[in-house]
């Protein structure tokens, strides 16, 4: 059979209907005929169901398809592993299936997506499982633009990887306890020393660390990093300056350090143990439910601290996410802006 390139879309005649829309779902019925966008006429000249598009084979339509839509070779390697994977498939475009169109027509900054994926065994119109946005792994990703899509990157080799990023962190807090106050605490250089704390202050609260070492059971002195020592202070529980804290901090780390107090309060407030991520190359690592210190469960999320404005790498994406599960952890990355937080969860996806 063969097709006529009409503008960006591709149109196919006579049992074309019956043959790729109502048997496989591709493209758009226009009475007996169907519109097929550039993607998915690629996919059937590739595997041989058409047989030129306006006189073009396979690698003529392929290479004006390329000259003619930015990013076009990573979108038909995905769209080919996806089919192969036995999913329904449709472009995220005005009057195909299952899209609205509204914010799919993206560019390089707004949220949006190329590709939908239905649920296994639905076809094009049923409930979409993935709305899949492809890029390549040199291209820059805004952050607010990933919520609610899959990412698939497509590498220097072509081979594919799946990330799923959704709204939110998942935090469950369930940490509960009692803060003193007016704890006697001394500020020295680029900590804090608490003297004499309660007992319950480490071992159920889990602020600081002792000086004598984390296993001494008596604990007559606490180490607090600044970001826990201006928590303390704001909440009365040290008597320090809490403005004072939060400068040394400044000087040590610039505004870095605001952003992290930021979710760090936060997280506190959410019933969450917020503890250094340092040795897995995050901000911080996260603990829903201490009850002591004693029996420290596993902690669950890595947390990454980012501006509002931040542009991913998908190399480092990849590296942060891959990370965090070789641990056994969820990669949460929390965009601190001067009032208010937003959290993205990324993970790694097999469709």
């Amino acid at each position: 059979m063969n097709a006529t390139l009409d503008g960006d879309v591709v149109r196919a005649h006579g049992d074309a209907r019956q043959r790729f829309y109502d048997a496989r779902g591709y493209g758009r019925a226009d009475g007996a005929d169907v519109t097929l966008a550039r993607v998915e006429a690629a996919h059937l000249l590739y595997r041989g169901d058409l047989e030129s598009v306006s006189g073009m084979d396979f690698r003529a339509f392929f290479r004006d398809s390329v000259a003619s839509e930015p990013g076009f070779a990573a979108r038909f390697l995905v769209y080919t592993d996806l089919r192969e994977r036995g999913f329904y498939l449709a472009p995220a475009r005005e009057g195909w299936p299952g899209s609205d169109g509204a914010g799919d027509d993206r560019d390089d900054t707004e949220d949006g997506a190329d590709i939908l994926v239905f649920e296994r065994g639905e076809k094009p119109g049923g409930p979409v499982a993935h709305r899949v946005r492809v890029v390549g792994e040199r291209e820059e990703l805004a952050a607010t633009a990933l919520a609610g899509v899959t990412l698939a990157v497509v590498d220097e080799e072509s081979e594919v990887s799946y990330f799923g990023c959704s709204a939110g962190g998942g935090f469950d807090g369930q940490t509960a306890y009692d803060l003193p106050t007016g704890l006697d605490a001394d500020l020295l250089d680029d900590r804090v020393v608490c003297w004499s704390p309660p007992a319950a202050l480490y071992e159920s609260a889990f602020y600081g660390q002792p000086v004598s070492g984390r296993d001494d059971a008596d604990v007559d002195a606490l180490q607090l990093s600044l970001l826990e020592a201006a928590d303390l202070a704001e909440r009365g529980a040290v008597d320090l300056d809490a403005a004072a804290v939060v400068e040394r901090g400044r000087e040590v780390e610039g505004d870095r350090f605001d952003r992290r107090l930021t979710v760090y309060r936060e997280l506190r407030d959410a019933g969450v143990v917020p503890k250094t991520g340092y040795k897995f190359g995050a901000d911080f690592r996260t603990y829903d439910a201490v009850e002591s210190v004693a029996e420290l469960p596993h902690s669950e999320r890595l947390v990454r601290v980012v501006t509002p404005e931040h542009r991913f790498h998908p190399r480092d994406l990849a590296l942060d996410v891959r990370l965090a599960g070789g641990v056994r952890k969820s990669m949460v990355f929390a965009l601190a802006g001067a009032e208010s937080v937003a959290y993205l969860t990324v993970e790694r996806l097999t469709p």
